[in-house]
């Protein structure tokens, strides 16, 4: 059953097409927070507050605009901005928990890989917006152009030179050039 049916399932009051839809949908939607805000306690309340909207408002989705998908990741990306605006100085960017990483073979390569992973983590996430948005959407959770300009209500045009740019600033913060990140 597609997300669509499931959604217009739900709509009619079939519970168990919610949670059919939420059981797909949730782990990704939890991700992009988690990648967009750096905080798994951001990204648990915006993914509550995105499926919350969709029992609210989910009569308001638009097929023609784009895929349940894109509705999703546009309300989460919404509520996430809103959130990050509201608590910025008070949002510390989290590590992994240790249970999502895999058990270490050797705990020096472990330690490595794990504070790159923290560096490209703090380095997404000091992205201004506009461009940590198409980085996380397009290289982190694989969506193409035109999903991504579902996401964001914008033309493919600007999501490819976002992204461009999104990546160019992202090289130059791993590559410990923060000086010329500045935008």
């Amino acid at each position: 059953m597609t997300d669509h049916q499931l959604l217009e399932r739900m709509l009619a009051g079939e519970e168990e097409a919610f949670l059919t839809l939420y059981r797909r949908r949730q782990g990704p939607v939890y991700r992009f927070a988690w990648h967009m805000s750096g905080s798994a306690s951001i990204a648990e309340e915006v993914t509550q507050e995105v499926f919350l909207t969709l029992v609210r408002d989910g009569r308001r989705y638009d097929p023609a605009r784009g895929t349940v998908a894109s509705y999703l990741y546009g309300i989460a990306r919404n509520h996430v901005l809103r959130t990050l605006e509201r608590d910025r100085p008070y949002v510390a960017l989290e590590a992994e928990t240790s249970e999502t990483l895999a058990a270490p073979d050797d705990p020096l390569a472990e330690l490595t890989r794990e504070e790159r992973l923290d560096g490209l983590r703090q380095a997404v996430v000091s992205l201004p917006a506009s461009y940590r948005e198409v980085v996380v959407l397009c290289d982190l959770h694989e969506i193409d152009y035109a999903g991504a300009a579902e996401v964001l209500g914008c033309p493919v045009g600007t999501v490819r030179s976002r992204l461009h740019r999104g990546r160019a600033l992202l090289a130059e913060k791993l590559r410990g050039n923060p000086a010329r990140c500045l935008v």
